[in-house]
């Protein structure tokens, strides 16, 4: 367990480190309040010592933000070529990350945040932790993301297809890009999922929200099977089965990839990206060496009925990129024994598609999301 240490009105002080993306503890802690200049909360961040604040809460929320400006100064560096300008991209981003993330607050063994003008924080942070156990800090960055995920916990993002709100958690990636949901929502079931007598299956792997096992129980799939690696995704995606009333169509289980058994239909929204992951929420974007989609290619055959498709719902913003390429994405289906049955397009309809300021604007105004459906051959 990870501790960091400082020194305030002369008394040594400690506190339990916790960081959701791995960072390492900070060797050098001092404390900050409403008197720090934004120049030097930057200079000193930027050089590697950390802020533990102890003045007004806003005030320290205007004291990251006129940091951030400073680093936004120095725009990113275009690369020679997609690829480049991407991998560029990202190391600006965590630079970025990592100086912000050196702003810190100190939460109570209640998770109460004890500085002038805060919110309550209690519960959001126990949704995302866990019970309180003993006082511990974080980056203030870090509780600004728990306190959002609590607002798009209680208020649920709207999913047209359900015509019903869905609940993602914290580190939960949640389903507000529609498109992905819409291709499942409109793509032809199997003749064999539709026609065949007895149970109709489904098996939704990495169902995250729950969102996609849900659109196809209510398509009329008597029984879908969801399956995730995260136990923050299962435990969200039960939370949202619950709640649209499907607990007798939807089973989710996990961690793991594929259930045991055969399914009429498997369906897959892999992370898009293959690069590594930063953050928990962040897994449901990036993909190291596309292991979950090659994962699930080679898995498919053996765990579909005789007559059955896989739905691989993809962008092609990592071929945009120069990240992977279309040829690899169809060597790696014909290699697992797979041809392709049809394929469904749709345009992206997220703002930053149209944000011409994006670093990554021309891949991301080129992109399409697809539903592939694939069948043994």
């Amino acid at each position: 367990m990870s501790t960091i240490h400082w020194t305030e009105t002369n008394t040594p002080r400690s506190a339990h480190w916790h960081s959701e993306s791995a960072t390492p503890p900070p060797s050098r802690v001092i404390g900050a309040d409403d008197r720090m200049k934004a120049d030097v909360a930057y200079r000193l961040a930027c050089e590697g010592t950390a802020l533990l604040w102890r003045g007004d809460f806003h005030n320290a929320r205007q004291l990251l933000q006129a940091m951030g400006r400073r680093i936004d100064r120095k725009p990113a560096r275009q690369g020679d070529n997609p690829a480049e300008s991407f991998h560029l991209h990202r190391r600006t981003r965590s630079h970025r990350a990592r100086v912000l993330g050196r702003l810190l607050v100190r939460l109570e063994d209640d998770y109460r945040l004890n500085l002038r003008r805060a919110p309550d924080v209690r519960q959001a942070c126990t949704e995302a932790y866990g019970p309180p156990s003993e006082p511990m800090a974080v980056s203030l960055t870090e509780l600004l993301g728990v306190i959002g995920a609590h607002q798009w916990r209680t208020k649920g993002v709207e999913v047209p297809a359900l015509d019903a709100r869905i609940h993602p958690h914290y580190g939960v990636f949640s389903p507000v890009r529609g498109e992905y949901v819409d291709l499942v929502a409109h793509a032809p079931l199997p003749a064999l999922a539709t026609h065949r007598a007895g149970r109709r299956t489904a098996f939704d792997l990495g169902t995250g929200t729950g969102v996609l096992a849900a659109v196809l129980a209510r398509r009329g799939i008597d029984h879908v099977v969801a399956t995730d690696i995260s136990p923050r995704a299962l435990a969200c995606a039960r939370e949202n089965v619950r709640r649209l009333h499907l607990t007798g169509h939807i089973d989710i289980v996990g961690p793991s990839l594929f259930p045991e058994g055969r399914a009429d239909l498997i369906v897959c929204n892999p992370p898009w990206i293959p690069a590594r992951p930063s953050s928990a929420v962040e897994q449901g974007v990036y993909d190291p060496g596309s292991s979950m989609l090659r994962d699930f290619l080679d898995g498919l055959t053996a765990h579909l009925e005789p007559g059955g498709e896989g739905w691989l719902i993809l962008s092609d913003l990592a071929e945009n990129l120069g990240l992977r390429t279309r040829s690899e994405l169809l060597a790696g289906i014909t290699a697992a024994g797979l041809h392709v049955v049809d394929r469904t397009d749709t345009r992206p309809r997220h703002p930053r598609a149209r944000d011409a300021s994006d670093p990554l604007h021309a891949a991301r105004a080129a992109e399409v999301t697809s539903l592939w459906r694939l069948a043994s051959t």
